[in-house]
Protein backbone atom coordinates (compact mmCIF):
# COMPACT_ATOMS: atom_id res chain seq x y z
CA UNK A 1 0.00 0.00 0.00
CA UNK A 2 3.18 2.50 0.00
CA UNK A 3 3.89 2.01 -2.73
CA UNK A 4 0.72 2.62 -4.09
CA UNK A 5 0.39 5.78 -2.44
CA UNK A 6 3.88 7.07 -3.52
CA UNK A 7 2.73 6.18 -7.58
CA UNK A 8 -0.77 7.71 -6.70
CA UNK A 9 0.80 11.11 -4.78
CA UNK A 10 3.07 11.32 -7.92
CA UNK A 11 0.50 11.23 -10.39
CA UNK A 12 -1.45 13.71 -8.40
CA UNK A 13 1.68 15.85 -8.60
CA UNK A 14 1.49 16.08 -12.08
CA UNK A 15 -2.08 16.83 -12.63
CA UNK A 16 -2.67 19.29 -10.13
CA UNK A 17 0.31 21.66 -12.30
CA UNK A 18 -1.88 20.80 -15.72
CA UNK A 19 -5.04 21.87 -13.87
CA UNK A 20 -3.08 24.86 -12.34
CA UNK A 21 -2.29 25.98 -16.54
CA UNK A 22 -5.51 25.80 -17.35
CA UNK A 23 -6.88 28.02 -14.24
CA UNK A 24 -3.97 30.15 -15.69
CA UNK A 25 -5.17 29.80 -19.29
CA UNK A 26 -8.42 28.96 -19.69
CA UNK A 27 -9.59 29.80 -23.61
CA UNK A 28 -5.90 28.98 -24.76
CA UNK A 29 -6.75 25.77 -23.16
CA UNK A 30 -9.82 25.47 -24.77
CA UNK A 31 -8.44 26.33 -28.58
CA UNK A 32 -6.23 23.66 -28.34
CA UNK A 33 -9.36 21.30 -27.52
CA UNK A 34 -11.46 22.66 -30.18
CA UNK A 35 -8.34 22.06 -32.71
CA UNK A 36 -8.03 18.86 -31.48
CA UNK A 37 -11.36 17.99 -31.63
CA UNK A 38 -12.20 19.52 -35.36
CA UNK A 39 -8.53 17.72 -36.84
CA UNK A 40 -10.35 14.47 -35.54
CA UNK A 41 -14.09 14.62 -36.65
CA UNK A 42 -13.00 16.03 -40.80
CA UNK A 43 -13.40 12.93 -42.02
CA UNK A 44 -16.56 11.97 -40.41
CA UNK A 45 -20.19 12.56 -42.63
CA UNK A 46 -20.51 15.31 -39.94
CA UNK A 47 -17.21 17.02 -40.86
CA UNK A 48 -17.44 16.83 -44.36
CA UNK A 49 -21.10 18.07 -44.31
CA UNK A 50 -20.00 21.34 -42.51
CA UNK A 51 -16.28 21.88 -44.00
CA UNK A 52 -14.06 21.06 -41.08
CA UNK A 53 -10.67 21.41 -41.46
CA UNK A 54 -7.14 22.20 -39.83
CA UNK A 55 -7.62 26.06 -40.50
CA UNK A 56 -11.38 26.10 -39.41
CA UNK A 57 -11.61 28.92 -36.47
CA UNK A 58 -13.95 28.86 -33.64
CA UNK A 59 -16.25 31.80 -35.18
CA UNK A 60 -16.59 30.32 -38.93
CA UNK A 61 -17.07 27.13 -36.88
CA UNK A 62 -20.04 28.99 -34.87
CA UNK A 63 -21.46 30.60 -38.24
CA UNK A 64 -21.70 27.10 -39.98
CA UNK A 65 -22.66 24.51 -37.22
CA UNK A 66 -26.11 25.24 -36.05
CA UNK A 67 -27.36 24.71 -32.18
CA UNK A 68 -28.10 20.93 -31.82
CA UNK A 69 -30.96 19.83 -29.28
CA UNK A 70 -31.13 16.00 -29.36
CA UNK A 71 -34.31 15.93 -31.48
CA UNK A 72 -31.61 17.08 -34.40
CA UNK A 73 -29.20 14.71 -33.89
CA UNK A 74 -31.11 11.31 -32.98
CA UNK A 75 -31.50 10.73 -36.72
CA UNK A 76 -27.16 10.45 -36.97
CA UNK A 77 -27.69 8.52 -33.31
CA UNK A 78 -30.08 6.07 -34.69
CA UNK A 79 -27.81 5.29 -37.70
CA UNK A 80 -25.30 4.63 -34.62
CA UNK A 81 -27.15 2.51 -32.93
CA UNK A 82 -27.36 0.48 -35.94
CA UNK A 83 -23.97 -0.35 -36.72
CA UNK A 84 -23.22 2.66 -38.94
CA UNK A 85 -19.86 4.13 -38.13
CA UNK A 86 -17.90 7.23 -38.83
CA UNK A 87 -21.07 9.50 -38.76
CA UNK A 88 -20.58 12.15 -35.97
CA UNK A 89 -17.11 10.94 -34.62
CA UNK A 90 -14.18 8.83 -36.37
CA UNK A 91 -13.96 6.47 -33.54
CA UNK A 92 -16.19 3.43 -33.23
CA UNK A 93 -19.01 3.99 -31.17
CA UNK A 94 -20.76 1.06 -29.50
CA UNK A 95 -21.70 2.55 -25.75
CA UNK A 96 -24.78 4.28 -25.37
CA UNK A 97 -25.79 6.21 -22.07
CA UNK A 98 -29.23 6.35 -21.93
CA UNK A 99 -30.43 9.52 -20.20
CA UNK A 100 -32.08 9.69 -16.84
CA UNK A 101 -32.07 13.68 -16.48
CA UNK A 102 -35.83 13.52 -17.88
CA UNK A 103 -39.06 11.52 -16.62
CA UNK A 104 -40.19 11.52 -20.41
CA UNK A 105 -41.03 8.65 -21.83
CA UNK A 106 -38.99 8.22 -24.27
CA UNK A 107 -35.66 8.15 -23.43
CA UNK A 108 -32.23 9.97 -25.18
CA UNK A 109 -29.44 7.75 -25.96
CA UNK A 110 -26.10 9.67 -25.82
CA UNK A 111 -23.14 8.61 -27.88
CA UNK A 112 -20.28 7.44 -25.60
CA UNK A 113 -16.58 6.87 -27.13
CA UNK A 114 -13.55 5.12 -25.63
CA UNK A 115 -12.24 8.82 -26.05
CA UNK A 116 -14.34 10.25 -23.97
CA UNK A 117 -14.38 7.16 -21.64
CA UNK A 118 -10.34 7.67 -20.95
CA UNK A 119 -10.25 11.38 -21.15
CA UNK A 120 -13.72 12.74 -19.67
CA UNK A 121 -15.05 10.50 -17.64
CA UNK A 122 -11.76 8.49 -16.14
CA UNK A 123 -10.02 11.31 -15.79
CA UNK A 124 -12.48 12.79 -13.83
CA UNK A 125 -13.03 10.26 -11.63
CA UNK A 126 -9.00 10.77 -11.15
CA UNK A 127 -9.11 14.40 -10.69
CA UNK A 128 -11.47 14.03 -7.85
CA UNK A 129 -9.02 11.53 -6.28
CA UNK A 130 -6.10 13.30 -6.86
CA UNK A 131 -7.86 16.65 -6.23
CA UNK A 132 -8.90 15.31 -2.47
CA UNK A 133 -5.55 13.57 -1.49
CA UNK A 134 -3.87 17.24 -2.10
CA UNK A 135 -6.50 19.32 0.04
CA UNK A 136 -6.21 16.38 2.73
CA UNK A 137 -2.97 15.06 2.66
CA UNK A 138 -3.39 12.68 6.19
CA UNK A 139 -6.91 11.12 4.09
CA UNK A 140 -6.66 6.93 4.27
CA UNK A 141 -9.22 6.99 0.92
CA UNK A 142 -6.53 4.35 -0.58
CA UNK A 143 -6.61 2.41 2.68
CA UNK A 144 -10.12 0.70 2.09
CA UNK A 145 -12.41 0.41 -0.56
CA UNK A 146 -14.87 2.90 -2.32
CA UNK A 147 -18.42 2.23 -2.99
CA UNK A 148 -20.18 2.89 -6.16
CA UNK A 149 -24.54 2.53 -6.28
CA UNK A 150 -24.90 2.09 -10.17
CA UNK A 151 -27.25 1.37 -12.65
CA UNK A 152 -27.87 -1.23 -15.06
CA UNK A 153 -26.82 -2.01 -18.69
CA UNK A 154 -28.90 -4.07 -21.14
CA UNK A 155 -27.71 -5.10 -24.59
CA UNK A 156 -29.64 -2.44 -27.42
CA UNK A 157 -32.83 -4.56 -28.83
CA UNK A 158 -32.00 -2.51 -32.11
CA UNK A 159 -28.76 -3.64 -32.53
CA UNK A 160 -26.52 -6.41 -31.02
CA UNK A 161 -23.45 -4.45 -32.08
CA UNK A 162 -24.17 -1.18 -29.63
CA UNK A 163 -24.80 -1.18 -25.55
CA UNK A 164 -26.77 0.66 -23.37
CA UNK A 165 -27.55 2.09 -20.45
CA UNK A 166 -27.00 4.30 -17.29
CA UNK A 167 -23.81 5.78 -17.29
CA UNK A 168 -22.83 5.01 -13.75
CA UNK A 169 -22.93 1.12 -15.01
CA UNK A 170 -21.59 2.04 -18.55
CA UNK A 171 -18.15 3.57 -16.79
CA UNK A 172 -18.38 0.26 -13.98
CA UNK A 173 -18.58 -2.26 -17.50
CA UNK A 174 -15.39 -0.73 -18.53
CA UNK A 175 -13.63 0.01 -15.67
CA UNK A 176 -9.76 -1.63 -16.24
CA UNK A 177 -9.38 -4.64 -14.00
CA UNK A 178 -7.10 -3.40 -11.78
CA UNK A 179 -10.30 -1.04 -9.96
CA UNK A 180 -11.40 -4.27 -8.41
CA UNK A 181 -8.77 -4.00 -5.62
CA UNK A 182 -10.19 -0.78 -4.35
CA UNK A 183 -14.45 -0.93 -5.30
CA UNK A 184 -17.00 -3.14 -4.19
CA UNK A 185 -19.30 -4.21 -4.64
CA UNK A 186 -18.26 -6.29 -7.60
CA UNK A 187 -19.39 -5.67 -11.15
CA UNK A 188 -21.88 -8.23 -11.49
CA UNK A 189 -23.70 -6.95 -8.11
CA UNK A 190 -23.84 -3.31 -8.74
CA UNK A 191 -25.35 -4.49 -12.83
CA UNK A 192 -28.28 -5.78 -11.43
CA UNK A 193 -31.44 -4.44 -12.88
CA UNK A 194 -33.68 -5.02 -10.26
CA UNK A 195 -33.13 -2.67 -7.65
CA UNK A 196 -34.43 -4.55 -4.70
CA UNK A 197 -32.46 -7.27 -5.30
CA UNK A 198 -29.13 -4.84 -5.95
CA UNK A 199 -29.78 -3.22 -2.52
CA UNK A 200 -30.07 -7.13 -0.39
CA UNK A 201 -26.96 -8.18 -2.08
CA UNK A 202 -25.03 -5.38 -2.50
CA UNK A 203 -25.27 -4.93 1.34
CA UNK A 204 -24.41 -8.27 1.99
CA UNK A 205 -21.81 -7.92 -0.27
CA UNK A 206 -19.79 -4.80 1.56
CA UNK A 207 -21.12 -4.69 5.26
CA UNK A 208 -17.34 -6.69 5.66
CA UNK A 209 -15.55 -4.51 3.90
CA UNK A 210 -13.34 -1.50 4.93
CA UNK A 211 -15.49 1.00 2.80
CA UNK A 212 -13.65 4.57 2.99
CA UNK A 213 -15.54 6.39 0.05
CA UNK A 214 -19.17 6.26 -1.16
CA UNK A 215 -20.60 7.70 -4.96
CA UNK A 216 -23.98 7.73 -5.60
CA UNK A 217 -26.50 10.37 -6.18
CA UNK A 218 -27.82 11.19 -2.57
CA UNK A 219 -31.50 10.44 -2.74
CA UNK A 220 -30.77 6.77 -3.73
CA UNK A 221 -28.08 6.84 -1.18
CA UNK A 222 -30.18 7.54 1.36
CA UNK A 223 -32.29 4.66 0.88
CA UNK A 224 -29.19 2.45 0.71
CA UNK A 225 -28.20 3.59 3.63
CA UNK A 226 -31.24 3.25 5.85
CA UNK A 227 -31.84 -0.65 3.94
CA UNK A 228 -28.05 -1.07 5.25
CA UNK A 229 -28.82 0.23 8.88
CA UNK A 230 -32.19 -1.80 9.13
CA UNK A 231 -30.68 -5.01 8.50
CA UNK A 232 -27.46 -4.48 10.44
CA UNK A 233 -29.33 -3.09 13.51
CA UNK A 234 -26.77 -0.62 13.51
CA UNK A 235 -27.30 3.09 14.82
CA UNK A 236 -24.99 4.65 12.33
CA UNK A 237 -22.83 3.96 9.45
CA UNK A 238 -19.73 4.15 11.18
CA UNK A 239 -20.51 1.23 13.46
CA UNK A 240 -20.45 -0.66 10.05
CA UNK A 241 -18.39 1.39 8.23
CA UNK A 242 -15.53 3.07 11.21
CA UNK A 243 -12.79 4.60 8.42
CA UNK A 244 -15.68 5.86 5.82
CA UNK A 245 -14.77 9.59 5.22
CA UNK A 246 -15.44 10.46 1.76
CA UNK A 247 -18.91 10.94 -0.19
CA UNK A 248 -18.69 11.63 -3.55
CA UNK A 249 -22.02 13.44 -4.80
CA UNK A 250 -23.83 15.03 -7.99
CA UNK A 251 -27.10 14.40 -9.64
CA UNK A 252 -28.97 16.81 -7.78
CA UNK A 253 -28.27 19.25 -5.15
CA UNK A 254 -27.18 17.77 -1.90
CA UNK A 255 -28.36 21.14 0.41
CA UNK A 256 -31.89 19.02 1.19
CA UNK A 257 -29.89 15.90 2.11
CA UNK A 258 -27.25 17.13 4.16
CA UNK A 259 -28.87 17.17 7.70
CA UNK A 260 -29.87 13.23 7.33
CA UNK A 261 -26.26 12.25 6.22
CA UNK A 262 -24.67 14.41 9.12
CA UNK A 263 -27.14 12.47 11.57
CA UNK A 264 -25.94 8.88 9.43
CA UNK A 265 -22.12 9.60 9.41
CA UNK A 266 -21.54 11.50 12.48
CA UNK A 267 -18.06 12.44 12.02
CA UNK A 268 -16.34 15.70 11.76
CA UNK A 269 -13.90 13.72 9.74
CA UNK A 270 -16.16 13.25 7.05
CA UNK A 271 -16.02 14.80 3.76
CA UNK A 272 -18.47 15.51 1.07
CA UNK A 273 -17.32 16.31 -2.58
CA UNK A 274 -20.03 17.29 -5.27
CA UNK A 275 -19.69 16.34 -9.00
CA UNK A 276 -21.11 16.97 -12.30
CA UNK A 277 -20.78 13.61 -14.38
CA UNK A 278 -23.42 13.81 -17.23
CA UNK A 279 -24.19 11.09 -19.95
CA UNK A 280 -22.87 13.59 -22.14
CA UNK A 281 -18.99 14.35 -19.86
CA UNK A 282 -17.73 14.80 -17.30
CA UNK A 283 -18.09 18.78 -16.66
CA UNK A 284 -17.13 20.38 -13.25
CA UNK A 285 -16.41 19.31 -10.13
CA UNK A 286 -16.34 20.75 -6.02
CA UNK A 287 -12.32 21.70 -5.98
CA UNK A 288 -11.72 24.18 -3.14
CA UNK A 289 -13.26 22.80 0.69
CA UNK A 290 -13.29 26.76 1.30
CA UNK A 291 -16.29 27.07 -1.38
CA UNK A 292 -19.33 25.70 -2.36
CA UNK A 293 -19.16 26.29 -6.16
CA UNK A 294 -16.92 23.77 -8.40
CA UNK A 295 -13.79 24.48 -11.02
CA UNK A 296 -14.77 23.77 -14.50
CA UNK A 297 -12.63 21.35 -16.41
CA UNK A 298 -11.00 22.33 -19.46
CA UNK A 299 -8.85 19.60 -20.56
CA UNK A 300 -11.79 16.66 -21.00
CA UNK A 301 -11.79 16.65 -24.70
CA UNK A 302 -15.06 19.25 -24.57
CA UNK A 303 -15.48 22.62 -25.87
CA UNK A 304 -17.70 24.55 -23.88
CA UNK A 305 -20.03 27.57 -25.02
CA UNK A 306 -22.66 30.04 -23.32
CA UNK A 307 -25.46 31.63 -24.14
CA UNK A 308 -27.75 33.93 -22.00
CA UNK A 309 -30.48 32.16 -20.19
CA UNK A 310 -32.82 35.01 -21.32
CA UNK A 311 -31.79 34.77 -24.97
CA UNK A 312 -32.17 30.39 -24.96
CA UNK A 313 -35.39 31.06 -27.28
CA UNK A 314 -34.09 33.61 -29.71
CA UNK A 315 -33.51 31.87 -33.52
CA UNK A 316 -29.91 33.47 -33.82
CA UNK A 317 -28.78 33.67 -29.53
CA UNK A 318 -25.61 35.26 -29.10
CA UNK A 319 -23.12 32.90 -27.71
CA UNK A 320 -20.26 33.11 -25.68
CA UNK A 321 -16.72 31.34 -25.10
CA UNK A 322 -14.95 31.20 -21.37
CA UNK A 323 -13.49 34.06 -22.92
CA UNK A 324 -16.13 36.48 -22.76
CA UNK A 325 -18.65 34.88 -19.92
CA UNK A 326 -19.90 37.43 -17.07
CA UNK A 327 -20.41 36.90 -13.46
CA UNK A 328 -23.04 36.28 -11.76
CA UNK A 329 -25.08 35.77 -15.01
CA UNK A 330 -27.26 32.48 -16.14
CA UNK A 331 -26.29 30.89 -18.65
CA UNK A 332 -26.99 28.29 -20.92
CA UNK A 333 -24.46 25.27 -21.66
CA UNK A 334 -23.25 24.16 -25.36
CA UNK A 335 -20.88 21.55 -26.04
CA UNK A 336 -18.90 20.15 -28.69
CA UNK A 337 -17.36 16.76 -27.32
CA UNK A 338 -15.05 13.73 -28.81
CA UNK A 339 -17.64 11.64 -28.84
CA UNK A 340 -19.32 13.38 -31.97
CA UNK A 341 -21.90 15.85 -29.78
CA UNK A 342 -21.50 19.08 -31.96
CA UNK A 343 -22.93 22.30 -30.45
CA UNK A 344 -25.12 20.21 -27.92
CA UNK A 345 -27.41 22.16 -25.57
CA UNK A 346 -27.49 19.96 -22.84
CA UNK A 347 -30.46 21.85 -20.92
CA UNK A 348 -28.19 23.16 -17.65
CA UNK A 349 -27.73 25.82 -16.50
CA UNK A 350 -25.00 27.65 -14.68
CA UNK A 351 -23.65 31.42 -12.84
CA UNK A 352 -19.92 31.53 -12.69
CA UNK A 353 -19.07 32.87 -9.80
CA UNK A 354 -15.25 32.93 -10.33
CA UNK A 355 -13.47 33.70 -13.73
CA UNK A 356 -9.38 32.77 -13.53
CA UNK A 357 -10.26 29.90 -12.28
CA UNK A 358 -13.43 29.53 -14.14
CA UNK A 359 -15.74 28.35 -11.24
CA UNK A 360 -19.46 27.70 -11.61
CA UNK A 361 -23.16 27.04 -9.60
CA UNK A 362 -25.43 24.94 -11.49
CA UNK A 363 -28.46 27.08 -10.91
CA UNK A 364 -31.26 24.82 -12.83
CA UNK A 365 -32.25 23.46 -16.39
CA UNK A 366 -33.53 25.30 -19.50
CA UNK A 367 -36.80 23.41 -18.90
CA UNK A 368 -36.97 22.53 -15.32
CA UNK A 369 -38.38 26.25 -13.63
CA UNK A 370 -41.55 28.08 -13.07
CA UNK A 371 -42.29 30.71 -14.58
CA UNK A 372 -45.47 30.96 -14.89
CA UNK A 373 -46.28 34.64 -13.66
CA UNK A 374 -43.06 35.71 -14.68
CA UNK A 375 -41.27 35.21 -11.51
CA UNK A 376 -38.47 32.46 -12.93
CA UNK A 377 -38.10 30.62 -10.68
CA UNK A 378 -34.92 28.63 -10.32
CA UNK A 379 -34.28 25.12 -9.06
CA UNK A 380 -31.50 26.86 -7.20
CA UNK A 381 -33.69 29.29 -5.65
CA UNK A 382 -35.83 26.57 -4.41
CA UNK A 383 -33.37 24.10 -3.34
CA UNK A 384 -32.19 26.80 -1.11
CA UNK A 385 -35.37 28.24 0.05
CA UNK A 386 -36.15 24.65 1.20
CA UNK A 387 -32.80 24.22 3.12
CA UNK A 388 -33.17 27.45 4.61
CA UNK A 389 -36.89 26.25 5.65
CA UNK A 390 -35.68 23.00 7.29
CA UNK A 391 -32.58 24.59 8.97
CA UNK A 392 -35.87 26.97 10.57
CA UNK A 393 -38.29 24.10 11.49
CA UNK A 394 -35.97 21.34 12.42
CA UNK A 395 -37.36 19.44 9.39
CA UNK A 396 -35.29 16.97 6.95
CA UNK A 397 -36.92 15.99 3.18
CA UNK A 398 -36.69 13.13 1.21
CA UNK A 399 -38.39 14.49 -2.08
CA UNK A 400 -40.16 17.50 -3.23
CA UNK A 401 -41.09 18.89 -6.87
CA UNK A 402 -43.85 21.96 -6.96
CA UNK A 403 -45.42 23.37 -9.93
CA UNK A 404 -47.96 26.53 -10.44
CA UNK A 405 -51.61 26.85 -9.36
CA UNK A 406 -52.64 28.81 -12.28
CA UNK A 407 -55.05 31.53 -11.94
CA UNK A 408 -58.76 31.32 -13.07
CA UNK A 409 -61.51 33.30 -12.63
CA UNK A 410 -62.31 32.26 -8.77
CA UNK A 411 -58.51 32.48 -8.02
CA UNK A 412 -54.86 33.96 -8.36
CA UNK A 413 -51.80 32.01 -8.93
CA UNK A 414 -50.42 30.03 -6.25
CA UNK A 415 -47.29 27.26 -6.25
CA UNK A 416 -48.25 24.23 -4.92
CA UNK A 417 -45.37 22.01 -3.49
CA UNK A 418 -45.61 18.45 -2.75
CA UNK A 419 -42.90 17.46 0.04
CA UNK A 420 -42.46 14.38 1.46
CA UNK A 421 -40.86 14.84 5.21
CA UNK A 422 -37.93 12.47 6.33
CA UNK A 423 -38.74 14.41 9.52
CA UNK A 424 -42.12 16.53 9.60
CA UNK A 425 -42.47 20.59 10.92
CA UNK A 426 -43.72 20.51 14.05
CA UNK A 427 -45.64 23.68 12.95
CA UNK A 428 -46.50 23.06 9.10
CA UNK A 429 -47.53 27.07 8.29
CA UNK A 430 -44.80 28.61 9.94
CA UNK A 431 -42.59 25.82 7.33
CA UNK A 432 -44.69 27.53 4.87
CA UNK A 433 -44.42 30.78 5.88
CA UNK A 434 -40.35 30.37 5.96
CA UNK A 435 -40.30 28.57 2.64
CA UNK A 436 -41.88 31.45 1.02
CA UNK A 437 -39.83 34.57 3.09
CA UNK A 438 -36.79 32.27 1.56
CA UNK A 439 -38.19 32.47 -1.89
CA UNK A 440 -38.67 36.23 -1.59
CA UNK A 441 -34.75 36.88 0.05
CA UNK A 442 -33.73 35.17 -3.34
CA UNK A 443 -35.64 35.65 -6.66
CA UNK A 444 -36.55 39.75 -6.17
CA UNK A 445 -38.73 38.88 -9.62
CA UNK A 446 -40.89 36.08 -7.17
CA UNK A 447 -41.11 38.80 -3.91
CA UNK A 448 -42.43 41.40 -6.89
CA UNK A 449 -45.48 38.86 -7.63
CA UNK A 450 -45.94 38.13 -4.30
CA UNK A 451 -46.51 41.62 -2.79
CA UNK A 452 -49.51 41.90 -1.58
CA UNK A 453 -50.81 38.62 -3.08
CA UNK A 454 -50.38 41.11 -6.44
CA UNK A 455 -50.12 38.20 -8.90
CA UNK A 456 -49.19 35.05 -6.50
CA UNK A 457 -51.28 34.42 -3.53
CA UNK A 458 -49.29 32.22 -0.18
CA UNK A 459 -48.10 28.75 -1.75
CA UNK A 460 -49.62 25.78 -0.76
CA UNK A 461 -47.61 22.33 0.82
CA UNK A 462 -49.27 19.20 0.49
CA UNK A 463 -47.44 16.66 3.21
CA UNK A 464 -47.10 13.59 1.06
CA UNK A 465 -47.51 10.32 2.74
CA UNK A 466 -43.86 8.05 3.07
CA UNK A 467 -43.28 6.28 -0.03
CA UNK A 468 -45.37 8.28 -2.68
CA UNK A 469 -41.95 9.52 -4.66
CA UNK A 470 -40.73 6.00 -4.57
CA UNK A 471 -43.36 4.03 -5.62
CA UNK A 472 -43.69 6.46 -8.46
CA UNK A 473 -40.59 5.70 -9.63
CA UNK A 474 -41.17 2.30 -9.18
CA UNK A 475 -44.21 2.88 -11.40
CA UNK A 476 -41.96 4.54 -14.13
CA UNK A 477 -39.21 1.41 -13.88
CA UNK A 478 -36.75 4.14 -12.69
CA UNK A 479 -35.59 2.98 -8.89
CA UNK A 480 -32.26 3.67 -8.73
CA UNK A 481 -28.88 4.67 -10.48
CA UNK A 482 -29.09 8.19 -11.58
CA UNK A 483 -32.60 8.76 -12.12
CA UNK A 484 -34.79 11.84 -10.25
CA UNK A 485 -37.89 13.66 -10.37
CA UNK A 486 -37.66 17.59 -12.13
CA UNK A 487 -37.87 19.90 -8.73
CA UNK A 488 -39.64 22.09 -10.91
CA UNK A 489 -42.17 22.47 -13.65
CA UNK A 490 -44.11 24.77 -15.18
CA UNK A 491 -46.60 21.51 -16.01
CA UNK A 492 -48.78 19.99 -13.45
CA UNK A 493 -47.73 16.51 -15.25
CA UNK A 494 -45.40 15.09 -11.89
CA UNK A 495 -47.80 16.80 -9.22
CA UNK A 496 -51.04 15.43 -10.48
CA UNK A 497 -49.53 11.85 -11.06
CA UNK A 498 -47.71 12.25 -7.77
CA UNK A 499 -50.95 13.34 -5.91
CA UNK A 500 -52.95 10.05 -7.57
CA UNK A 501 -50.35 7.77 -6.55
CA UNK A 502 -50.41 8.34 -3.09
CA UNK A 503 -54.34 7.11 -2.62
CA UNK A 504 -53.21 3.49 -3.18
CA UNK A 505 -50.49 4.15 -0.07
Amino acid sequence: MPIINSIVNWINVKRIYNIDLFKQYPFNVQKETFSKLITRAKDTEWGLKYGYSDKLHIEKFQERVPLQTYEEIKPYVDRLRSGEQNLLWPEEIKWFAKSSGTTNDKSKFIPVSNETLEDCHFRGGKDVIALYTFNYPENGILKGKGLTLGGSHQINNFSNRSFYGDLSAILIENLPFWSTFIKTPTSRIALLPEWEEKLEKLTLHTIDENVTSIAGVPSWTLVLIKYILDYTGKKNLLDIWPNLELFIHGGVSFSPYRIQFNSHIPSDNMHYLETYNASEGFFFFFYDPSSDDMLLMLDYGIFYEFIPLENINDVNPPVFTVKDVELNRNYAIVISTNSGLWRYIIGDTVIFTSLFPHKIKISGRTKHFINAFGEEVMVDNSDKAIQAACNKTGATIYEYTAAPVYMNSMAKGCHQWLIEFEKQPDDMKRFTDELDSALKSINSDYEAKRYKDFALTMPIINNLKKGTFYLWFQKKGKLGGQNKIPRLSNQRIYIDELLELEKEL
